[in-house]
């Protein structure tokens, strides 16, 4: 035999991406889209201190990262009143899920998440052979009793809940997420993905416990601090689990780049409330063009809204596509009957504009 020798896991497993990005999009295309309003980006950009930071580290470029990301940890710690030990800091939650995938997942070890939810976590459970049981969302919303009890049946190693939630956008109070974390079954973890916390009203997170070793938090600085591109987010657990990361995690892959970027981004809280208040008018400003057109705007404690177009997911389908060839980009729930619905970020005024221009005309061509 000539070649690389794949293993059996890999042969059995497809080339996918879970999302296909905008970019890919407008290369088949041939041309931009006029409103990028499917990634969840923050269109408001980072913090001027944060561009300002890594304009000054690209200099430095030619230096590996501090492989222990030790002041971003240490400011993170002091904020958020844990020790540095029980913090994490990685290429992303996509880069923490993997790892933490990697820690605890055999093949044929059983993995809990929503019908629907986040897919690149079910795409790290498949890389390492584990089985995902899925449970339907309950009223567009994750259903924390349903995984707990999914969890007890399968003896999951993992379960995974989003809170605030994506694709739909909703949220349980902090009461109900500490109920699930008490309830977490003995062996299991809950993995609580807190991507979009910093849109989510007060009293929406639990208190912060780093010594509970039933669950592990991760948060990010794509979304609220605008750095999608760089790639950065931290997660808070107990110390021997945050501990056991070092045994398999990339120890080079934060560049100084993005964590120069990151560390001013975090200490520029004006820039972050500003942010907040672009995106709380922009979540009203959707629902009012979904409104205009007759559709149904969910709730939203993120920086995107899902909007309910009324019919199936054949619809929604169309509106998606009608939408695309408006040169609008976004996103929909995979799986029914969440994907009776599109999903769209939260854009500055001129990319809003362009999706009140252009969602009537893809309506009409959509249902006609």
């Amino acid at each position: 035999m000539t070649g690389p020798r794949l293993t059996p896991l890999a042969q059995s497993l497809p080339a996918s991406v879970p999302f296909v990005g905008p970019e890919t999009q407008e290369r088949a295309r041939g041309r931009p889209f006029r409103a990028r309003l499917g990634a969840n980006e923050s269109l408001f950009g980072p913090s001027p201190k944060a561009i300002a930071a890594m304009q000054q580290a690209a200099a430095e470029a030619w230096k590996y990262g501090d492989a222990q990301n030790h002041d971003l940890r240490a400011v993170l710690a002091a904020d958020l009143g844990v020790p540095p030990e029980t913090i994490m800091v990685g290429e992303g939650i996509d880069g923490l899920l993997g790892y933490l995938v990697r820690l605890l997942v055999a093949p044929g070890d059983a993995v809990v998440t929503s019908e629907g939810a986040y897919p690149t976590f079910n795409y790290h459970v498949a890389g390492f052979g584990g089985v995902l049981h899925k449970v339907p969302f309950a009223g567009d919303h994750e259903d924390p009793e349903a995984l707990i009890a999914k969890a007890a049946e399968t003896g999951a190693k993992i379960v995974y809940l989003s809170n605030p939630d994506n694709p739909m956008g909703t949220w349980h109070d902090a009461g109900r997420v500490q109920a699930m974390i008490d309830a977490v079954p003995p062996g299991t973890l809950l993995m609580l993905d807190e991507a979009y916390i910093e849109f989510a009203p007060e009293g929406t997170a639990p208190p912060l416990d780093p010594a509970d070793p039933r669950v592990i938090r991760m948060r990010t600085f794509s979304k609220a601090q605008g750095l999608a591109g760089a790639r950065v987010g931290y997660a808070i657990g107990a110390a021997p689990l945050i501990e056991a990361f070092h045994k398999i995690r990339n120890h080079f892959g934060m560049c100084r780049v993005s964590q120069a970027g990151a560390l001013a981004a975090w200490g520029d809280k004006e820039w972050l409330a500003h942010v907040q208040g672009e995106v709380a008018r922009g979540r009203q400003e959707i629902a009012r063009i979904a409104r205009a057109n007759g559709l149904t705007p969910l709730p939203s404690a993120t920086n995107f809204v899902t909007i309910d177009c009324g019919g199936d997911g054949a619809l929604a389908r169309r509106v998606l596509e009608e939408l695309t060839a408006r040169d609008v980009f976004v996103r929909m729930p995979g799986v029914a009957p969440l994907d009776r619905c599109v999903r769209v970020s939260v854009g500055d005024a001129q990319a809003l504009a362009v999706l009140a221009e252009e969602l009537p005309a893809a309506l009409a061509a959509a249902r006609g």
